[in-house]
């Protein structure tokens, strides 16, 4: 038996912390009921969707100290409240302040100066992506004499999940994380080597774009991370969405030649060189599968899979005004920790492996952001919900920038 508990919020009741209350929005200067429940029922629900009322579950509820941690599986009734119960965007979420992280850096830095004692490189990152490469060749010559069926069954449940976790230790390289910043160009050559069972070229490309996904975050133009008008008007039902998230690999690589064009750099005809030579050398000692076993691997998993859902629980707007949210559970352990996606936006100069540590240092300036527990669940919403979709985004103009 579900038992219920309401409290009355005003927005000046102390015991909840700023952040819960900003995390209020539109309610913000009027009284808000918390409704606090074991069990979200049917009845519950229904009732809540037309009224001034949250469905919290009972973790996020106040309890004894009054924690205002916020999980977004909590906060889907809020959500259809601000965005509206037919919920299907017909634009971006435009913003005019600079992106949070900018300000949020500077209070925590100034705070708690140790975390710079966090800042540099990981000596451990080379190795374990070296086992990782390692393991790959080794399961080329594995999979060589399997079956067709085998091999797409054993490239999407495990060779897929180890490129996908190279492609964000390659995300991890492109901070210079593997040999710190006066070894830039080991950095650059090191993520080309991650990138060998990939199977496609693919590091110097991410690197050139991604500092400005870092820079300008929602950048019009710049971010190659939003989608375009065209994915958000034509993909907004879940059919659609679902087609989507397959194509996800291919959007990734084609967007930036329509949204911000850049000159090809010689480094990453370099990366193209050494790919497409390696790609020739494992097609001469082994066939074709090896290749297919890679690349399909690589796109598999960049699509509709279980770990790819940190692309979309990255900076999808699942929660009206923000922008960037974290995740902190088990599949944190093969992705490089990338689902500390708020830390790294605060810290993008400090290691994964230490990320944790930066939400432990600065708890109080985590814990009440709004976070995902699953990215199952985050795929699931994304297809779903008509509320979510590629127009979930924030997007702000940068006129500095482009003048630049």
């Amino acid at each position: 038996m579900s038992h219920t508990n309401r409290t009355t919020i005003e927005p000046t009741n102390e015991p909840y912390s700023d952040h819960l209350r900003s995390l209020l929005g539109p309610f913000k200067g009027s009284q808000i009921t918390l409704v606090c429940s074991n069990i979200h029922t049917e009845p519950l629900r229904e009732r809540l969707e037309g009224s001034n009322e949250l469905a919290l579950s009972a973790r996020a509820c106040p309890q004894g100290a009054h924690s205002d941690r916020i999980h977004l599986n909590s906060l889907r009734h809020y959500r259809r409240r601000k965005m509206g119960k037919a919920g299907v965007r017909g634009d971006f979420e435009w913003a005019y302040d600079e992106q949070p992280h900018t300000w949020r850096r500077k209070e925590i830095l100034a705070k708690y100066p140790q975390i710079k004692s966090l800042m540099g490189p990981d000596p451990q990152l080379k190795w374990v992506v070296s086992g990782m490469v390692l393991t790959q060749f080794v399961a080329c010559y594995l999979v060589h004499e399997l079956s067709w069926k085998w091999l797409f069954f054993w490239a999407y449940a495990f060779g897929g999940c180890i490129n996908h976790s190279l492609t964000l230790a390659i995300h991890d390289i492109s901070h210079n994380i593997a040999f710190g910043n006066k070894q830039v160009r080991w950095n650059r050559w090191f993520a080309m080597f991650a990138n060998l069972p990939i199977g496609l070229p693919y590091s110097a490309s991410f690197k050139k774009y991604h500092i400005d996904h870092h820079r300008y975050l929602g950048g019009d133009g710049l971010d190659v991370d939003i989608p375009t008008d065209i994915e958000g008007w034509f993909f907004c039902t879940p059919a659609r969405k679902i087609l989507w998230l397959f194509l996800q690999p291919l959007f990734y690589a084609l967007r930036p030649l329509v949204v911000n064009p850049k000159p090809v750099t010689r480094l990453e005809m370099m990366n193209a060189a050494i790919q497409f030579a390696a790609d020739i050398l494992i097609y001469y000692m082994w066939g074709l599968k090896p290749i297919v076993y890679l690349i399909s691997g690589s796109i598999l998993c960049m699509g509709l899979h279980p770990i790819s859902g940190h692309f979309i629980a990255e900076h999808y707007m699942f929660l009206k005004g923000h922008e960037t949210y974290s995740y902190y559970g088990c599949l944190n352990l093969i992705t490089f920790n990338v689902g500390y996606h708020m830390e790294h936006h605060d810290f993008p100069s400090i290691p994964g492996s230490k990320l944790p540590e930066v939400k432990k240092i600065a708890s109080e300036y985590y814990d009440s952001l709004p976070q995902h527990t699953s990215w199952i669940r985050v795929l699931w919403d994304f297809v779903f919900d008509d509320s979510i979709g590629p127009y979930a985004r924030i997007k702000r103009e940068y006129k500095l920038a482009k003048q630049e």
